[in-house]
């Protein structure tokens, strides 16, 4: 694909996507190009994963730290900012948190180092979260005046309200084990001994999501966003009554039954799946 200044995009012959920041001179750190940029990749994945061309995205970025948050550079031209401004600016970030947390296939986030500010929010907005024994974590807005304020929902949605008054409000900083335990991370892995530990770790998850079917995957993520929002109404109930009856009679519902009696794997493996190419000989650019 085209190259660009701040991030990249590449999509292997199995569907998964990465989404990688390339900042590393600055730590990752936000400005509104690279949310730009952000965007405008987000935007293309959804169409692709709609289509069933993309199967899963893996967030990621090159450097020793995942983002440290706000460009400094960026933080010093907002100073001469209007209201009007920052609230462009800020519709743009909430644009980028909402894109990603409702992609429609499985999003897979790699964090190594330090992910502050705004990047909280995005490893919030992934549904698997797999971090570096030495990675940290801090809502570090209020520290110079300021509010996590857009990723504040998705964060307080994977960590609790009560948890999200402490760290909002002291900006401390949490400790891989910590975020583990407080929901925003999944797995921990030893990357510290064995560098490759992270990216062989992040590669069987990949696996993983690719042994799963499909439209299964895309039904269950956009009923799990609607039993969030209403997990016990009569609505929800007859939502999820006819999202499994849907699938029952689907064509990959039935191609999975069938390949589970007869004991093999179901079609949507062997047409490349799993066990797929991972020495990027086959990454292709994404088609919008």
């Amino acid at each position: 694909m085209k190259d660009v200044s701040h991030s990249s995009l590449v999509v292997d012959s199995r569907g998964v996507a990465r989404l990688t920041l390339d900042r590393p001179e600055v730590h990752n750190a936000f400005d509104d190009a690279l949310i730009g940029e952000l965007n405008a990749h987000l935007e293309q994945l959804h169409v692709l994963a709609e289509r069933g061309e993309v199967r899963l995205v893996v967030l990621a970025s090159n450097g020793k730290h995942f983002s440290a948050g706000a460009d400094l550079n960026w933080m010093k031209r907002m100073v001469d900012y209007g209201f009007d401004d920052n609230l462009a600016d800020s519709r743009e970030l909430a644009r980028l948190m909402q894109q990603l947390d409702e992609l429609p296939c499985p999003t897979l986030c790699r964090v190594q180092g330090a992910a502050y500010g705004g990047a909280v929010g995005l490893a919030a907005c992934c549904d698997v979260v797999i971090a570096a024994d030495r990675a940290k974590f801090c809502l570090s807005e209020v520290r110079i005046g300021l509010s996590p304020a857009v990723i504040s929902s998705y964060v307080q949605r994977a960590i609790g309200p009560r948890q999200m008054r402490r760290y909002a409000l002291t900006a401390e900083v949490i400790d891989v084990t910590t975020a583990q335990a407080l929901g925003l991370v999944h797995e921990v892995v030893g990357a510290d001994a064995n560098p490759d530990a992270l990216d062989g770790r992040i590669d069987q998850m990949i696996d993983q999501l690719l042994a799963a079917s499909p439209q299964a995957q895309r039904t269950t993520k956009a009923l799990l966003a609607e039993v969030a929002r209403e997990p016990d109404s009569d609505a929800t109930r007859e939502s999820t009554c006819r999202t499994i009856s849907e699938l029952r009679v689907s064509r990959e519902g039935q191609e999975g039954l069938a390949a589970f009696f007869d004991k093999r794997p179901p079609a949507w493996q062997s047409a490349g799946g799993t066990n797929g190419n991972k020495d990027g000989n086959t990454d292709k650019e994404p088609r919008s």
